[in-house]
């Protein structure tokens, strides 16, 4: 799971659109908390501590722990408005939730390893670069990884292929591909190499210059 963070709301009255901008203007930014059978609950918190917390997030949606006036509420940041410019959040979007609330995230996609294609000259082209699941709060990881160390050259892998952690699943087709390694130059170089040195009986440049 996911670490868990805590961040301090303050109740807020729904205003205009001057009052939100001086809001802003004073380092608070406006959020709603909705979900878990409660009405709507409009609250401010810390630009600053939510920036932060972010910046050490690997993701966009994660859990939160909300301490709105002393009382607490987990939460799952939904969705997070940005202004184009400062790149400030200008609205918040937090999901409540309870241990049985199934949410559903878009998580960074990491490959670990170095392929056995890549070894031979291939290149890993990487199709997909965020993965969305659904799961339970504490199922959330932080990124999903993919070990691609058996991929030889001309070999894919697709969502179906990948082994999420326990308690997630993709919400994607299982054929939707993922990444795959393919032929470059020196891949097909050094195909043509051993494919001479099988021909004539002779070891390839490349495994004389091993050998010395």
């Amino acid at each position: 799971m996911s670490k868990k963070n805590t961040l301090q709301a303050t109740s807020r009255q729904r205003t205009g659109s001057g009052v939100l901008k001086q809001m802003r203007r004073e380092g608070q930014t406006p959020c709603v908390v909705y979900g878990a059978g409660q009405e709507n609950l409009n609250v401010k918190i810390n630009t600053k501590a939510f920036t932060d917390l972010m910046r050490e997030s690997l993701s966009a949606n994660i859990i939160v722990e909300l301490d709105i006036e002393g009382k607490n509420q987990l939460a799952f940041v939904q969705d997070t408005q940005y202004d184009a410019l400062s790149q400030k959040p200008l609205h918040i979007d937090f999901l409540a939730v309870n241990s049985d609330t199934e949410i559903t995230a878009s998580l960074p996609l990491k490959f670990t390893g170095e392929s056995i294609g890549v070894k031979n000259g291939g290149l890993l082209e990487q199709l997909v670069y965020t993965l969305e699941i659904t799961c339970l709060p504490k199922d959330l990881p932080e990124i999903i990884s993919a070990d691609v160390t058996n991929l030889k050259i001309g070999q894919s892998l697709h969502i179906g292929d990948l082994t999420l952690p326990e308690g997630c699943k993709a919400t994607g087709n299982a054929d939707i591909l993922v990444c795959n390694v393919i032929k470059t130059r020196a891949s097909m170089s050094a195909g043509d190499e051993e494919e001479a040195a099988e021909a004539t009986g002779e070891e390839a440049p490349a495994a004389e210059a091993a050998a010395e």
